[in-house]
């Protein structure tokens, strides 16, 4: 018999799957290392896919 295999997570379409990313501020600090923010997609809030909606057929309101 063959397994079932679930469908793959759908990457963001505004991100491509890269959800998060570092960015440098440009100050340093004391020791010298560079200041970074973390910037999340506004479409996914970080998590690089998005969520698919499932038709359900005969469900009618």
């Amino acid at each position: 018999m063959t397994q079932r295999t679930s469908p793959l997570p759908r990457n963001c379409p505004n991100c491509d799957g890269f959800a998060s990313a570092a960015i440098t501020t440009g100050a340093r600090d004391q020791l010298g290392h560079l200041h970074t923010i973390t910037a999340d997609c506004p479409a996914c809030h970080g998590t690089g896919t998005r969520t698919t909606r499932r038709n359900r057929e005969g469900a009618r309101v």
